[in-house]
């Protein structure tokens, strides 16, 4: 919400090139109690005017000499680069009215003055503009955030991938479907995965026997979605040694909770497994 003192406090630029009208109107601005009242009788200054101080609102003559304020708002649109206009016009012809918010204008105030219809329009406009620069900036600020917090992540990312490969031999990752889409490490030696330039995954298990059992309940834990740690399984190599593998993967999710795949680690663990002279080939 913006606070009444936030209202009173918002800056206010008048154009007119009748003095008398510009007096009157910041007369009757200070009276109610706003604060930060600037004026000009010079319809070219108004561009620059705006572009060094940004004003919440400007009140602005559609009839002057030399340049009027359809060409004024003609100028300021080049300097809101988000398209809004805070202007409210001041005209004495009613017909201009539908041109004027045509033009750009967000509402309009007729002469002779209706004190308390102008005081009335001024606040309003006011109250929508500071609402609107608010979003506008708690946008910027989320933007921001958002920003910061995926390079958080990604810097998590990729620590937890340096940790990852230096506590195991590979790192992997699937989609719902159960198909590789990330792998680092030695697999194509251990696991006779290839992975292509595009990704592409292929197993080349020629002479390659599987503990089935085993095989079957690591299966079973990724249908399931459970999250498994240091499961140890096996095949037998075609040279006839014995291979021992263990992984320990966990799902992923999005933010929406649904399943998106499976993400872990795996390493060789044989040598801690079998006992050396079990590491030779059967012959």
């Amino acid at each position: 919400m913006i606070s009444e003192q936030e209202i009173l406090n918002a800056s206010i630029l008048i154009v007119d090139d009748q003095q008398s009208n510009v007096l009157l109107l910041e007369e009757m601005l200070r009276y109610v109690g706003y604060a930060c009242i600037a004026s000009t009788t010079d319809p070219h200054a108004v561009c620059e005017l705006h572009r060094k101080n940004h004003y919440d609102l400007i009140l602005l003559d559609l009839q002057m000499p030399g340049m009027n304020g359809y060409q004024v708002m003609e100028g300021l649109k080049e300097i809101e680069a988000d398209g809004y206009l805070p202007v409210l016009v001041i005209t004495a012809q009613p017909e201009q009215k539908l041109r004027a918010l045509a033009a750009g204008a967000k509402d309009f105030v007729a002469k002779p003055f209706d004190l308390v219809e102008v005081q009335t329009r001024i606040h309003n406009m006011l109250e929508v503009r500071l609402l609107y620069r608010k979003l506008e900036n708690y946008n910027r600020v989320l933007e921001q955030a958002v920003l910061e917090r995926t390079a958080e992540l990604r810097a998590s990312e990729e620590r937890y991938l340096r940790l990852t490969e230096l506590s195991s031999d590979w790192y992997w990752e699937q989609d719902e479907n159960g198909h590789f889409t990330k792998i680092s490490g030695p697999v194509q030696e251990m696991l006779g995965i290839r992975v292509d330039g595009a990704l592409g995954i292929t197993r080349n298990n020629h002479g390659v026997h599987w503990d089935e059992a085993e095989r079957k309940i690591l299966e079973a834990n990724l249908a399931a979605r459970r999250p498994f740690l240091d499961f140890v399984y096996s095949r037998t190599k075609p040279d006839g040694s014995r291979q021992y593998l263990m992984v320990s993967g966990e799902p992923m999710f999005d933010l929406s909770g649904r399943f998106t795949g499976y993400r872990g680690i795996g390493k060789d663990v044989t040598e801690a497994k079998l006992p050396n002279h079990e590491l030779l080939p059967h012959h």
